[in-house]
């Protein structure tokens, strides 16, 4: 297996998480959390991380409702995957992201300072993005 860098977002309406992580050892690094500005992801901040990572694919968690069904958010995030692809012009993966910020949330309760705790967004991320490569493959 060639090494793939990856990058997975946790898209949230006020929020995106960003995590890196490498296919050829399976391992996932929350990178930073960016504010969505106007309602719209920060292009900038993104292509910083593209520029700086130089991934082969993207990873978008896609939140889903408890039975599977789809809501605003979902397609929010399919349309953020959608532009992300347009954007760059690289595959993007979607997989099911349902409870990862609260995983992410129960993990950061035992962190050392109050910033660390309110950066979860990263965090959700990083278990998306470790999700996928731990199952790769075609999700929902």
């Amino acid at each position: 297996m060639t090494a793939r860098t990856l990058l997975g977002f946790d898209y949230g309406t006020q929020h995106i998480g960003v995590a890196v992580g490498q296919q050829i050892t399976h391992t996932a690094t929350a990178l930073e959390t960016l504010a969505l500005r106007h309602n719209r992801p920060d292009w900038s901040a993104i292509t910083r991380l593209v520029s700086e990572w130089q991934p082969q694919a993207f990873v978008v968690g896609v939140p889903l409702n408890r039975d599977g069904s789809e809501n605003s958010i979902t397609r929010a995030a399919r349309r953020f995957g959608h532009q992300l692809h347009g954007r760059y012009h690289l595959p993007v993966h979607t997989i099911d992201e349902r409870l990862s910020s609260h995983a992410a949330a129960a993990l950061m309760e035992n962190a050392p300072t109050r910033k660390a705790r309110g950066d979860v967004d990263k965090f959700a991320a990083q278990i998306i993005l470790q999700t996928w490569l731990n199952h790769p493959g075609p999700h929902p």
